[in-house]
């Protein structure tokens, strides 16, 4: 898989001003049930029990439009209050405003057709019920009904506030996701991986836990005896014994993916969205949705290059290509992450995060800026909305280091900024946490939940050994201050194809920093980048020059040698020798 950079300085590009509208919530009501009607639906809002902290309230709407295969309702809250827990839909809060998507289960609703969910919430002060609704964005009108108290009013606290539903829903679990998926959870351990990894002199992270990649339609059910994603979820729920679980999964099929690079070009042609949606997503959805799988954190990490080739390499400037061109003309990358956004947010229990590149693919301002407003428009596609997204992921199969310890972008020597150093190149930031954290907030500004949370793939960025270095270099000059501190040894940041000299980084852990969901082993740990030289295949992958350690390099990595090592084979397939070399790199180090 590729990691492709374009350097570009002093580009200026205006971002378009986003408009988000929610429905305006009415004076408060004394009547703890509302109806709003109008040509696009009925809302029967019904608080059925309340006390002094807490209440509980159903919802059932009517469809007056056309029919619909998946809805999402919409509220906005006058007070303070929250949604605790929900049944029958997936209901997520941002500020005010909530909604409530359908589930895989129930997302039909035929003209006329009705559905009902419900939820626990909290509040104090005064419960005031909403008074207006959308259905999949249509305003449903102003609040009508008698003014009643029918079914509710304020009642005696019960001795223990309703924590259950009062159905047990099909599947997808309770319906609500928790606010990290890594925190009291157990990691999943793809014992593909481990016995590839102990066979292999391994042993000391044999058992960390990796995501299991679904790089072509025949991976879903399993190749030449590999475990599909069913066998790897059945043992999954093996594995978590009853406790909570994080099993990471990429989806990584694209119409016309890797636009930019030829080791993992994919099976599907540019123009090939209906067979993705159908074969790939749409199984992938039905899978995940068994009531088996209700119990387990899915995460979804939501294709690795594809968005961040559209804002930089598709540009027309110097390292674009004509496949990424055609990508950004015909919208289907941003189709089709829409698509798989929207489908698999509407399972209860799953967990979606966008590839958003790396800090030295996307760190400049003139990327920057940009990226957070093209992760915006695929995540507001296809039937997606923001709220199919629990966070972002960056440095996905990369080798950017998480921190740079011996050295910070606000560094001068001898009055010269590192930034402009050979190695930073006026980037805005040296390594990933730091570029992780500040897209955050971009992100956040721009429309997306405040909630998200971001990841950072760890598992080849650990640059230890001999080579790391202990301290800033010589102060003779910027260059020499940078290159001899900074840890991250590859030849050009823009190299990506197994780098040379990497090792093990940081294990998988669950919020190690502030805005940060978890460090994770994305790319497995010993499998192929590429291949150095062309080996015929049927799994869509071709070869790419920026594996081969001859090739003098492109416009992408400033025509530069690759840093590639020798006899790597294809994309995904163990590749022993590069194991080693990132067990003996570790760091920190393995004990």
């Amino acid at each position: 898989m590729a990691v492709p950079i374009i350097r570009r300085r002093t580009a200026a590009l205006a971002a378009g001003a986003l408009v988000v509208a929610s429905g305006a919530v009415a004076a408060a009501l004394s009547s703890t049930t509302a109806q709003a009607a109008s040509s696009a639906c009925t809302v029967d809002y019904t608080v059925s029990s309340q006390w002094d902290s807490g209440f509980t309230a159903s919802v059932t709407v009517t469809n007056n439009g056309a029919a619909t295969t998946s809805w999402k309702v919409g509220w906005s809250f006058a007070g303070n209050q929250k949604v605790t827990q929900g049944w029958s839909a997936d209901i997520s809060q941002s500020g005010s405003d909530v909604t409530a998507s359908s589930l895989s289960y129930n997302g039909t609703l035929a003209s006329g057709g009705s559905v009902d969910f419900g939820f626990n919430g909290s509040y104090s002060g005064a419960n005031a019920v909403p008074t207006a609704f959308t259905l999949n964005g249509v305003a449903c009108g102003a609040a009508g009904g008698d003014g009643g108290t029918t079914g509710g009013g304020t009642t005696t606290p019960p001795t223990t506030p309703p924590t259950t539903p009062p159905t047990t829903p099909p599947s997808g679990g309770d319906g609500q996701r928790v606010d990290n998926p890594y925190v009291g959870a157990k990691g999943y351990v793809n014992p593909e991986w481990s016995s590839e990894a102990s066979a292999d002199g391994g042993a000391a992270i044999a058992n960390e836990s990796t995501a299991v990649w679904l790089d072509r339609i025949a991976a879903i059910n399993g190749v030449d005896g590999a475990m599909g994603l069913k066998d790897h979820l059945d043992e999954a729920v093996a594995q978590a014994n009853g406790q909570p679980l994080t099993v990471e999964f990429v989806i990584y099929d694209l119409p016309g993916r890797d636009c930019a690079a030829l080791a993992s070009n994919g099976e599907l042609g540019p123009d090939d969205l209906s067979t993705y949606e159908t074969q790939y997503i749409d199984p992938i959805a039905s899978i995940m949705s068994d009531p088996a799988y209700a119990n387990l954190r899915i995460v979804n990490i939501i294709e690795p290059d594809s968005l961040p080739n559209i804002v930089t390499n598709a540009s027309g400037e110097a390292g674009s290509t004509a496949a990424c061109a055609t990508m950004k003309q015909n919208g289907n990358y941003e189709k089709g992450v829409g698509y798989a956004l929207a489908k698999l947010g509407a399972l209860s229990n799953t967990y979606n995060y966008i590839d958003a590149g790396h800090h030295a693919w996307l760190g400049w301002d003139s990327n920057f800026v940009p990226a957070a407003q093209e992760f915006l428009k695929a995540a507001t596609t296809s039937g997606a909305t923001v709220h199919d997204v629990q966070g972002f992921i960056t440095n996905t199969a990369n080798y950017s280091a998480t921190v740079e310890p011996n050295f910070k972008v606000t560094d001068n020597v001898n009055g010269t900024t590192v930034r402009q150093s050979k190695w930073v190149d006026w980037n805005n930031y040296v390594d990933e946490q730091s570029y992780a954290t500040a897209l955050r907030t971009e992100l956040v500004s721009v429309g997306f939940d405040s909630t998200i949370g971001m990841l950072i793939d760890t598992g080849r960025n650990g640059w230890g050994g001999t080579s790391r270095p202990t301290a800033p270099g010589a102060t003779t000059s910027v260059d020499t201050y940078v290159d001899g501190g900074r840890i991250d040894r590859r030849i050009h940041a823009g190299n990506w194809c197994n780098q040379s000299g990497a090792g093990i980084g940081e294990r998988p852990t669950a919020a190690p920093a502030a805005g940060l969901d978890a460090y994770v082993w994305i790319k497995p740990p010993g499998e192929s980048d590429g291949s150095s030289k062309a080996i015929a295949n049927d799994e869509g992958k071709g070869f790419d020059q920026m594996c081969d350690p001859t090739y003098g390099g492109n416009a992408r990595n400033g025509n530069n040698p690759t840093g590639a090592l020798p006899d790597s084979p294809l994309a995904g397939h163990w590749f022993s020798a590069q194991f080693h070399q990132l067990l003996q790199n570790a760091y920190p180090p393995l004990s």
